[in-house]
């Protein structure tokens, strides 16, 4: 395949998530870094990026000029990724999208329901790929526990339980961290504090997992930190479209948990569990039979998990390269969108613009489900439920 040009919004220097991005979409030789806006302060943005080696004529001060300058080159930008402030998300990814562009929004996609069903349909229209990075479900043994949910290992799935835990918003003390303060402020964040920031990646694995989509909701949300407008640890009950029912905790005051993502899927014939802590293992136990201990890179794997894996057995595998595996997902996508074909079905597995509206329905349903005190609510976006 040849090489696609890869621009990025946000992301700049200091940035949390931006390094990642850089490593994930050059790992593979997929894709080039060509153009960028990275700061909202103009000349910061283009001096990082000239920094970064960008040419100075695609080194841009805002989104606004990326997108008048790229919409007019002849060899325009393939993948442009939106690594900006929440907020901002849906007004720059709908308009790169209408623009003709594919799209890697990070999450959550939109701030509201609304919005998300929008960009859903804007996709769907301009027919370019929307992805919402979903970056864990990179991992390789991840694709593999899909795999093997998918071929039947486990029969019918009964439950899933699924927790994104961690403490490092604990101190009461950091109320006035700017870090800290916005994402438990409405204004900011929205409706939704933890969940919307660590429990949608845990949901939304339960369903990758799965492939079963969460139909209903009860939530317990709190703020354990009296100051805090929004929660900081919840705990839903949910139920999925094929009958599985499931538990999802998340927290950021769980002092001594340091990331704290993980999954355990039980089917009538066996179970599985992974945490992304440790990534390299993935625990497998049949029914009647004992424990097994399947490892990323071993042989006789599924092709979804041999092709999502780099590095020798034994030999760790981060964050990082589970990034790089959507990106070459999207190259995979967007070559077959250019040679109108289809896509090899070991990398149809990105997570697309439908997926950041599910888990905008949800967090939705979570945070009035929390002020109903765990009221039952209908988790579906409503372009998604039945008439």
């Amino acid at each position: 395949m040849s090489k696609l040009s890869w621009g990025m919004i946000g992301g700049g220097e200091g940035s949390q998530i931006g390094p990642a991005h850089r490593l994930g979409a050059g790992l593979d030789g997929l894709f080039e870094f060509t153009a960028a806006a990275l700061d909202h302060r103009a000349e910061e943005g283009r001096r990082y990026a000239r920094q970064l080696g960008l040419a100075e004529d695609r080194s841009y001060g805002s989104w606004q000029e990326m997108l008048e300058r790229e919409s007019a080159r002849q060899d325009p930008v393939d993948l442009v990724t939106v690594a900006t402030p929440n907020a901002t998300h849906f007004e720059i990814t709908r308009a790169f999208l209408q623009a003709g562009f594919h799209v890697l929004c990070e999450k959550p996609m939109t701030m509201s329901v609304e919005e998300g069903e929008e960009i859903v349909t804007v996709a769907a229209q301009a027919k370019r790929i929307c992805a919402v990075n979903y970056g864990y479900t990179g991992y390789s043994l991840v694709r593999h526990m899909r795999a093997m949910v998918a071929r039947g290992d486990l029969g019918r799935i009964r439950l899933v339980k699924t927790e994104f835990a961690h403490g490092h918003h604990a101190d009461a003390a950091d109320a006035d961290n700017p870090r800290v303060r916005w994402r438990y402020d409405p204004a900011q964040a929205g409706v939704s504090a933890q969940f919307a920031d660590c429990g949608i990646h845990a949901l939304h694995m339960a369903s990758f997992v799965t492939g079963q989509e969460v139909t209903r909701l009860s939530a317990d949300t709190v703020a354990c930190i009296a100051s805090r407008e929004l929660e900081d640890d919840a705990m839903v009950n949910f139920r999925m479209s094929d009958g599985a029912v499931g538990r999802l905790w998340t927290s950021s005051i769980a002092i001594g948990r340091q990331h704290g993502l993980s999954i355990q899927v039980f089917g009538e014939k066996g179970g599985l569990r992974w945490a992304q802590e440790q990534p390299n293992q993935l625990y497998w136990m049949p029914l009647n039979q004992r424990l097994q201990i399947i490892e990323r890179g071993e042989a006789n794997l599924s092709p979804e998990a041999d092709r999502s894996s780099r590095v020798t057995i034994g030999h760790a595998e981060g964050m990082p390269l589970a990034f790089a595996n959507i990106y070459k997902d999207l190259a995979e996508a967007i070559h077959a969108h250019q040679q109108n074909r289809p896509i090899d079905p070991a990398a149809d597995l990105y997570p697309r613009a439908a997926d950041g509206l599910r888990s905008m329905a949800a967090v939705v349903a979570v945070a009035n489900s929390g002020a109903a005190n765990g009221e039952w609510l209908d988790a579906r976006p409503p372009m998604f439920r039945d008439n």
